[in-house]
């Protein structure tokens, strides 16, 4: 196992841990609209990746990193992984700024933009790769797991709910990051899985109609 993986995952879980009973640094170093835009507090857009709402959220995300970093550090080095994981982390909370920039009140924690980065870049490295979800037995080939998660986490940023707490644009600005990397550094597997990208990258083509040219943001 990478050594960079370990530090990240080991950083992530003690931070997470002291800002589940330190409300005051918890505060500082979440994702927030207004402190970054207001006081420049711009450590923000990485720090978040850090802190987690509970242990089942920050058990979820670092288990989904444990075990698709290794297809990024084989495919991409430790830099790459690195590379991946963090302009993940900041790309999704770029496009979180950019949609709320006029909702000073909107925070977000979680590293789940980097881990949708590392989990995206292995599917475009390996389409039909096999993704249990759950208890569900059966393997669920990763360009079809691609294109149900863009395709609910399109609707979700788009139709918002009042007790929906997901970070969406985030896991969509991750996610696409991770996407984009791996097919910019591998256009030869690219090509070759150019239907499967295709096919996966559908919902992601309407959101960026519907934020970019039609300005619906929900």
């Amino acid at each position: 196992m990478d050594t960079f993986l370990l530090i990240i995952i080991a950083a992530t879980a003690i931070i997470s841990f002291v800002a589940f009973s330190n409300r005051e640094m918890f505060e500082k170093y979440k994702f927030n609209v207004g402190a970054i835009l207001q006081r420049k507090e711009y450590v923000r857009l990485i720090s978040a990746g850090f802190l987690h709402g509970d242990m089942i959220h920050l058990l979820f995300n670092m288990m989904t990193l444990y075990f698709f970093a290794p297809i990024v550090i084989q495919a991409f080095t430790p830099i790459g992984f690195l590379v991946v994981y963090f302009g993940s982390i900041l790309l999704g909370n770029l496009f979180s700024l950019y949609l709320y920039k006029n909702q000073s009140w909107y925070s977000a924690i979680g590293a789940s933009g980097g881990v949708s980065g590392i989990l995206f870049a292995s599917i475009a490295m390996i389409p039909d790769l096999g993704i249990y979800f759950f208890f569900i037995p059966i393997a669920i080939p990763g360009y079809i797991f691609g294109l149900a998660y863009f395709a609910y986490s399109v609707y979700m940023m788009l139709n918002p709910r009042e007790n929906d707490n997901i970070g969406h644009a985030a896991h969509l600005g991750g996610a696409f990051f991770g996407l984009v990397f791996a097919v910019a550094l591998q256009p030869e597997r690219a090509i070759e899985n150019a239907l499967y990208l295709a096919i996966m990258a559908l919902p992601l083509i309407y959101m960026s109609y519907m934020v970019f040219v039609k300005k619906k943001i929900g």
